[in-house]
């Protein structure tokens, strides 16, 4: 099978493999971090090393890492913990419609508690701009909750525009980096992000752990979303996963090594697919092809019914919208918020192109599809 699919999950590095499994053998390798003797300092050595790994990934401090479960619960802590450490009551915050669902979902539970919330619209080609983020401030802004690059259509935010001008207004500014890590430059000492969210298996860590950036000056106050030990500078309770650190570590540690080799690599696939699918008839972009991320393409094919195309790629390993979204079977809310119809939307493959993709493979899904699409449309036609 042909994966292009990396935005979604991706494989595990030789590397991050190897670096795991010397934590998950019996030669000491065992020891709780929180525990004071050989076998604890050992385990907690290993920690604060991939604490630094991802702090560097982000030109970050180490202190200001918090390591959580994955990106689904950073989100959790940065928006409620955010929010609930000001006080619910008259709070505001503004967020968008194309955010990531543990935003979205996470914001309309706040909603629920009483909270303010500025959904924002994006422009047709998946742009928010720093105006209109501005434009829906209050005085009672607490909080805005911005991804870096969307995870469907590639769309990159104005970060680094928009922190300098929220820190002038004193708004705290959460940033969901989950598919900008590893692909496009992250400086932290130069960006003033207050919160930002990171997954493992985003840049070929292992799933189940994440982290939280949590900047320190200007400090960053969260309500813990779980207590019990006072874990992770009280933020996050629980025994620490030493393996799963250590992988998220040297996975951090290899995406800085090779991000000037692998992003330029992703984008001239995209590129080369592009160049192939795009001469078909009635194709749509979505998304800005300008200053979008290097390794998403999302392509609608009009005339065509979207499970009928999936189908027909059996080979190929492609999503039709993000994998958190795909239970509900129903066209992507990104693509419909950008303008597109329901069935366009249904009919759309978000291609994601990773470290181990080879130019070969690249031609040979860009066959597979036009030859679907061309069957598809000769059997249904658009006017039918």
């Amino acid at each position: 099978m042909i994966n292009l699919d990396h935005a979604a999950t991706t494989p595990l590095d030789p590397l991050v493999r190897a670096a795991m499994l010397d934590w998950l053998d019996d030669a000491g390798g065992y020891g709780n971090p929180a525990s004071d003797h050989a076998l604890g300092r050992r385990a907690r050595a290993a920690v604060e090393c991939a604490r630094a790994q991802v702090a560097t990934l982000l030109a970050a401090q180490p202190e200001e890492i918090i390591w959580t479960s994955g990106a689904t619960e950073s989100n959790n802590l940065a928006i409620k913990g955010a929010l609930e450490f000001r006080g619910l009551e008259r709070a505001h915050l503004v967020t968008t419609r194309i955010e990531h669902k543990a935003v979205i979902d996470t914001c309309r539970y706040l909603e629920t508690r009483g909270v303010r919330v500025s959904w924002l619209d994006p422009t047709s080609d998946g742009r928010i701009g720093v105006e209109q983020v501005l434009a829906a401030l209050r005085p009672d802004t607490a909080l805005v909750s911005l991804m870096w690059v969307n995870n469907e259509i590639g769309t990159v935010n104005p970060i680094r525009e928009l922190a300098p001008l929220l820190r002038e207004r004193g708004v705290l500014l959460h940033v969901d980096a989950v598919q900008a890590a590893g692909k496009l430059p992250i400086d932290l000492a130069e960006v003033p992000v207050d919160l930002l969210s990171l997954s493992a298996h985003k840049f070929h860590g292992p799933k189940g752990i994440g982290a939280l950036f949590v900047r320190k000056r200007p400090r960053a106050r969260l309500a813990p979303q779980m207590h019990g030990g006072g874990h992770e500078q009280g933020m996050r309770s629980g025994t620490l996963a030493t393996h799963q650190i250590v992988g998220m570590g040297q996975a951090a540690a290899l995406a800085a090594q090779r991000l000037e080799v692998d992003a330029p690599r992703m984008k001239a696939f995209c590129a080369r697919l592009y160049a192939q699918l795009g001469t078909l008839p009635d194709v749509w972009r979505n998304g800005a092809a300008d200053g979008a991320a290097p390794h998403i393409l999302n392509l609608s094919f009009g005339g065509i019914e979207g499970e009928s195309l999936r189908a027909r790629l059996p080979d190929l390993a492609v999503s039709s919208g993000s994998a958190c979204s795909s239970a509900t079977r129903e066209p992507s809310y990104v693509l419909r918020a950008l303008g597109r119809d329901d069935r366009l939307a249904g009919a759309s493959l978000r291609f994601s192109p990773g470290r181990t993709t080879t130019e070969a493979e690249i031609d040979q899904a860009a066959r597979e599809v036009r030859a679907a699409v061309e069957l598809l449309r000769g059997l249904a036609p658009a006017d039918a």
